[in-house]
């Protein structure tokens, strides 16, 4: 999961500023994290507190944690979120509310795909993987392109940690959720300009992976496309540390010196009770 929170750091100084280039500083001393770093912790601190049941209770209790706690990370949240986190009332409701109130807000956004990337290292099946891809998105992003992306994205990691070889996570994504990967970085960096829905953030994301010789050149190549950066990019990072299984110990510690404590908590914890392995 370090490899998303890298991901995510290297895109956070580009988010509204791209720039269509691979050569560009790494983890530069104005690169933190941001609400991806920050959700995805607390997916993993759900996933490692509640991995039996999976149930929206823990869920929702973790995410409001962490926003709470880390309440204006660089970026800021998305709208939907904020509202959904600090002023439900104001959500039209489109699912079921939870016992405090909240509901879905039918979000096709890429902030489930972002999220989710513990999810493809705590389970031992893609079924079970995608399971519980669907459940953390659902509780905010119900839009069917919301929990596809969701799906996507851990899936990627699970086969990519898996063993799987970058043709078959091609073929599986592609057949399971219809995104177009028969494009490379150099098609679509003219054009991309900021997404923020999955649809056109995933399989951006998953190219970069592809297009990729190494964790380093995976970055590179998200964070050269545009677009929504840091999101992409953490989207990226995910997928690419599982399948290279090796983050630089350079770009490892710029960014563990950048994360709270108890961020490290988790990775340490998601290490010791998943199949996660460390990778630097």
């Amino acid at each position: 999961m370090l490899g998303a929170i890298i991901g995510d750091m290297a895109g956070s100084i580009y988010e509204f500023d791209n720039i269509k280039t691979t050569d560009f500083e790494l983890l530069s001393k104005d690169c933190e994290f941001t609400d991806d770093s920050v959700l995805s912790v607390a997916v993993a601190d759900w996933l490692l507190s509640d991995k039996e049941n999976l149930s929206h209770k823990v869920l929702e209790e973790k995410l409001l944690a962490y926003a709470k706690k880390y309440k204006y990370p660089m970026g800021g949240y998305g709208g939907g979120f904020l509202n959904w986190a600090f002023s439900p009332e104001r959500l039209y409701d489109y699912g079921s509310k939870s016992a405090n109130g909240r509901k879905p807000y039918n979000s096709w956004g890429n902030g489930s795909a972002m999220r989710c990337s513990a999810v493809g290292w705590m389970f031992d099946t893609l079924e079970d993987t995608e399971r519980a891809a669907e459940i953390s998105a659902n509780i905010t992003h119900n839009h069917p392109e919301g929990v596809k992306g969701a799906q996507a994205t851990a899936a990627a990691i699970f086969m990519a940690r898996t063993g799987k070889t970058k043709d078959e996570i091609t073929d599986y994504i592609e057949e399971k959720y219809g995104y177009d990967l028969q494009r490379t970085c150099d098609d679509i960096r003219p054009t991309y300009d900021f997404e923020g829905s999955c649809q056109k953030t995933v399989p951006e994301a998953i190219i970069a992976f592809l297009d990729s010789t190494d964790f380093e050149s995976a970055i590179r190549l998200a964070v050269s496309l545009g677009g929504d950066s840091d999101t992409l990019t953490c989207i990226t990072g995910g997928i690419a540390e599982a399948f290279y299984k090796s983050i630089p110990t350079d770009l490892a510690e710029k960014a563990l010196d950048k994360l709270p404590d108890e961020f490290k908590s988790i990775l340490e914890q998601l290490r010791k009770n998943s199949n996660y392995i460390q990778t630097y």
